[in-house]
């Protein structure tokens, strides 16, 4: 135990939490890898190639459309982020933008709280909210983000708690049982911002935040799970045809996978949701698999990163020529001739004469 006290202080005392979590990071990367070397060494790349060419192009199609309603509901992750903050006179559609910017950028990039805060900030900046408003704002959204997860996958863990099984190696029963714990703490969760209104932060100042109350809290979690919901769809839609396989259960594997993806920050969690879906998907054969999967990062990775590259550029292109453009000074307009008074020859001389007299008298 004294062990054990020591290693504790002393990661806490030289490595502090943030190393840590560097190095569960880099942990998990590794397994990752390690992994997909062991699972991918004899693969055949033209089956792989034959599997992306093979796909239907309707399955495609449809799994855009997914991707792009993903998106679509992402837009609703600021919006409502915006209202609970205090900062509604923010349009939607600069909300739409600074979502879907700061989405696709931190997915591929990773860390994605700094570099979508980052995009947050140079955007919400124009309308007059500083870091500390997009900080609150990034919270917010962590937090709707969050409990759709936690209700995705507290109801599909508990449906079906051996395609969990197939990610985390636990047994079924204690899947279920985790299920119902995170179903247990979510209910327990809306019945204390219910209660009376809920504030976390730091002292009674700008670091507050409110949080929303139960039927906010609601429609956040319904917003996870719209999102969600369309990300697995567009993955069934990609999956191979044969063997078959539960929608619910694709969609827990997925969800975990994703989830390791982020906790792991590498970028769109590259290495490491490919290998847990290879790992919790063995009744597939590994090339049309990889095809599916490469397709998605395709549809939902590359394929917005890249407009939402173009579209920042051309807004600090607009931005940049709009700055340049000289203001014309105000012209000042002479007063009328018309307007001023006109004197008369005979007043003139009148008021020479009369000059001498009021100086004598």
């Amino acid at each position: 135990m004294n062990g054990l006290k020591a290693v504790g202080h002393f990661l806490r005392e030289r490595v502090g939490w943030h190393g840590l979590g560097v190095l569960a990071s880099l942990a998990i990367i590794g397994v990752a890898v390690t992994v997909l070397y062991e699972m991918l060494r004899n693969i055949q790349p033209a089956e792989v190639f034959d599997a992306l060419t093979g796909t239907a192009p309707w399955r495609i199609a449809l799994a855009a459309l997914f991707v792009a309603c993903a998106y679509f509901t992402l837009t609703f992750y600021d919006w409502f982020a915006l209202r609970t903050i205090g900062k509604p006179h923010v349009p939607y559609r600069t909300a739409a933008l600074a979502s879907f910017t700061s989405y696709s950028i931190g997915h591929n990039i990773g860390f994605s709280a700094f570099t979508g805060g980052t995009v947050r900030y140079r955007i919400y900046s124009a309308y007059g909210l500083g870091a500390v408003d997009v900080a609150k704002l990034c919270f917010i959204t962590g937090l709707t983000f969050w409990l759709g997860n936690i209700t995705i996958l507290g109801l599909g863990i508990t449906i079906e708690p051996s395609a969990a099984s197939a990610v985390d190696q636990l047994p079924p029963l204690a899947n279920r049982l985790i299920g119902l714990a995170l179903l247990t703490a979510l209910t327990a969760y809306v019945v204390w911002v219910g209660v009376r209104p809920r504030r976390i932060g730091v002292g009674e100042g700008h670091w507050t935040v409110t949080l929303p109350g139960w039927r906010l809290t609601l429609l956040q979690i319904l917003i996870g799970i719209v999102d969600l919901t369309f990300c697995a769809a567009a993955m069934y839609v990609l999956m191979p045809q044969a063997p078959f396989i539960d929608p619910i259960a694709l969609g827990v594997v997925f969800i975990s996978a994703t989830l390791l993806g982020f906790a792991s920050h590498a970028p769109g969690g590259l290495g490491v949701f490919d290998a847990a879906m290879l790992v919790a998907l063995p009744q597939f054969d590994k090339e049309p698999l990889l095809g599916a999967l490469l397709l998605l990062r395709l549809l939902y990775y590359v394929a917005p990163f890249t407009l939402a590259l173009i579209m920042l550029g051309v807004r600090e292109l607009l931005l940049s020529r709009r700055r340049a453009v000289p203001v014309p000074a105000p012209e000042v307009s002479p007063e009328p001739l018309a307007a001023l008074p006109v004197l008369e020859p005979e007043a003139v001389t009148d008021a020479a004469e009369d000059e001498p007299r009021r100086a004598a008298g």
